[in-house]
C-alpha cells in the first residue's frame, strides 16, 4: 500500500507492528532530545541546530538499531526528524498533494478523503501522549493553546488550511484532529466542466450571470464543493471591480487582481476581543466594495448580506449549508427572525428575492463525484411565498447515479434580459427541454 507521495506507507504492514514502530521511534526521540537538550517542538529555525540533530540521528540509528533492513532504517531516520521539524506520522500526509482532508479521531484511526472519497489509512500514533503533543504542536504554529482549560480550537495554518483540534474530555476517546486543505491552485469553470461538475452551457451562462452583477447563493453540505465553485466564479468577475471577501475561516483564494480578504476572530482567553461575521460585514460594505463575498452566511449575518445586494452591491455571494434551493430560503428566512430582527415574514421573503437572483445547489455522489445538481431562479413571490424555478438540472438514471446527465427544463430566465444587456446571446432555444 502506498500513497501518492511515496512516502512510508508502503513499510506499514500491520497495526500492531506499527505501533510498536511509533513507540520506538518516540524512546529513541527522548534519547535524541535528552541528549541534545532541545525541547520537543517544531519551529526550530536555526540550521546549526537542525544539522545536529540530523548528524544525531543518524548516529544514534546506527548504533541502536542493528541488523534492521535499510527500508526500516530509512524511515525510522525520516520519522525522527519529522517528529522533532513536523508533524510525527502525520507528515506523509500533509505532503500529499491528493489528500483533501486528514481526519484523525483516535491514537489508532486515521483516515483521509482523497478525490471525494474517504479511506482508512495504516498511520497510528505511539499511543494518546504522542497524538496530544502532535495536536499542541499544530494549534502552537498558528498562536493558539490546546489544554484542559481550552480543549477546542478551530484555527487556520499557515497554509490556508482549517484546522480544528478537540481534546479530553470534549473528546472522549483522546485527541482528534482535522484538517481541511485546499487545492493550491484553485479550479476555474472550465476545469471543473472537464471534471463533470458542470456542462459547457452551465459554465456559460454562470459566467454570463456573474459579469451582469446577479447575486448568487451557493448551496450543498460539507465536503459537495461550494468553496470551490465559489472561487471559480469569482475569476469571472470583471478585473477591474474590487471584491471583498469576509469568512469565519478564510478559505476563498481568488484569482483576482483586486481583493480584500477579512477573516473573523474568535475571544481570547478572557472572553475578549472577538469579532463576529456581522461586524466584518458592516465593515466591508464602509470599503467601497463592487463585490462582497461571504464565504459562508450561518447566522444575523444574513441580513446585512441581503441590505448590500439590494442596495448597490449587486454580484454579490455567498453559500450556505442546505440540501436543495428552498431549503436555503428557509434557513435565511430563520437565521434574520432568530438574529433579533422584528421583521415580518413578508418583508424578510421581500427583501430575500430582490437580493438572490440564482440559487446553486451542490451535492456529492457516491464514488466522490462533486457536481451541481440544479441552477434555479428566484422568480418572485406567489401568494407570499417565494416561488424558484429551476434553469438546469442534473437528472440520475433510473438506477442511480451513472449514465445521468445535465438538462435544461424549458424555463427561460428572467433575469436573462439583464444578461443580454450585458451583450451576451442566450436565445431562448438555448433552454428549451431535450426532445
Amino acid at each position: 500500500m502506498t500513497n501518492d507521495s511515496g512516502l512510508p506507507w508502503s513499510a506499514i504492514v500491520e497495526p500492531d507492528r506499527e505501533r510498536e514502530f511509533q513507540l520506538r521511534k518516540m524512546r529513541l526521540h527522548e534519547s535524541l532530545v535528552e541528549a541534545l537538550n532541545l525541547k520537543f517542538a517544531a519551529g526550530a529555525d536555526e540550521g546549526a541546530s537542525r544539522r545536529m540533530f540530523r548528524d544525531a540521528v543518524i548516529s544514534l540509528i546506527n548504533r541502536t538499531l542493528p541488523g534492521e533492513p535499510m527500508s526500516y532504517l530509512e524511515r525510522m531516520a525520516r520519522e525522527l526528524i519529522d517528529e522533532a521539524e513536523g508533524l510525527g506520522p502525520l507528515e506523509c500526509l500533509i505532503r500529499d498533494d491528493s489528500i483533501t482532508d486528514v481526519l484523525v479521531n483516535n491514537p489508532q484511526e486515521v483516515y483521509v478523503e482523497r478525490r471525494g472519497v474517504l479511506e482508512r489509512t495504516p498511520v497510528v500514533f505511539a499511543d494518546a501522549s504522542h497524538l496530544l503533543k502532535v495536536a499542541q504542536r499544530l494549534t502552537a504554529r498558528v498562536g493558539r493553546r490546546v489544554d484542559e482549560s481550552n480543549p477546542m480550537v478551530d484555527a487556520r495554518l499557515a497554509d490556508g488550511s482549517r484546522l480544528n483540534v478537540t481534546i479530553p474530555p470534549l473528546a472522549i476517546d483522546g485527541a482528534t484532529i482535522s484538517i481541511r486543505r485546499f487545492p493550491k491552485h484553485p479550479f476555474t469553470l472550465s476545469q471543473l466542466v472537464e471534471r463533470g461538475s458542470l456542462t459547457a452551457e452551465m459554465a456559460a451562462f454562470l459566467e454570463a450571470a456573474t459579469v451582469s452583477r446577479l447575486s448568487f447563493l451557493i448551496s450543498g453540505g460539507t465536503g459537495t464543493g461550494k468553496t470551490t465553485l465559489l472561487n471559480a466564479l469569482a475569476g469571472a468577475v470583471p478585473h477591474d471591480e474590487r471584491i471583498i471577501t469576509v469568512e469565519d475561516s478564510a478559505e476563498l483564494r481568488l484569482c483576482h487582481p483586486h481583493v480584500v480578504r477579512m477573516e473573523s476572530r474568535m475571544p481570547n482567553t478572557e472572553g475578549l476581543g472577538s469579532v463576529g461575521l456581522r461586524e466584518l460585514v458592516r465593515n466591508a460594505l464602509r470599503m467601497r466594495p463592487d463585490r462582497l463575498l461571504v464565504g459562508e452566511v450561518r447566522g444575523a449575518e444574513a441580513i446585512d448580506m441581503l441590505q448590500a445586494m439590494n442596495t448597490g452591491h449587486e454580484g454579490s455571494f455567498s453559500t450556505i449549508h442546505a440540501n436543495d434551493a428552498r431549503e436555503s430560503l428557509t434557513r435565511l428566512e430563520m437565521m434574520i427572525a432568530m438574529g433579533g430582527f422584528e421583521l415580518p415574514l413578508s418583508v424578510i421573503r421581500a427583501y430575500i428575492v430582490a437580493g438572490i437572483r440564482l440559487i446553486i445547489q451542490l451535492a456529492r455522489w457516491k464514488g466522490g463525484a462533486r457536481r451541481i445538481v440544479r441552477i434555479s431562479e428566484v422568480v418572485g413571490l406567489r401568494n407570499g411565498e417565494i416561488h424558484v424555478e429551476d434553469v438546469f438540472r442534473y437528472q440520475p438514471a433510473v438506477s442511480g447515479e451513472a449514465g445521468g446527465g445535465f438538462q435544461t427544463t424549458g424555463h427561460i430566465p428572467a433575469c436573462i434580459e439583464r444578461i443580454r444587456g450585458f451583450g451576451f446571446d442566450f436565445p431562448d432555444e438555448d433552454f428549451r427541454p431535450p426532445v
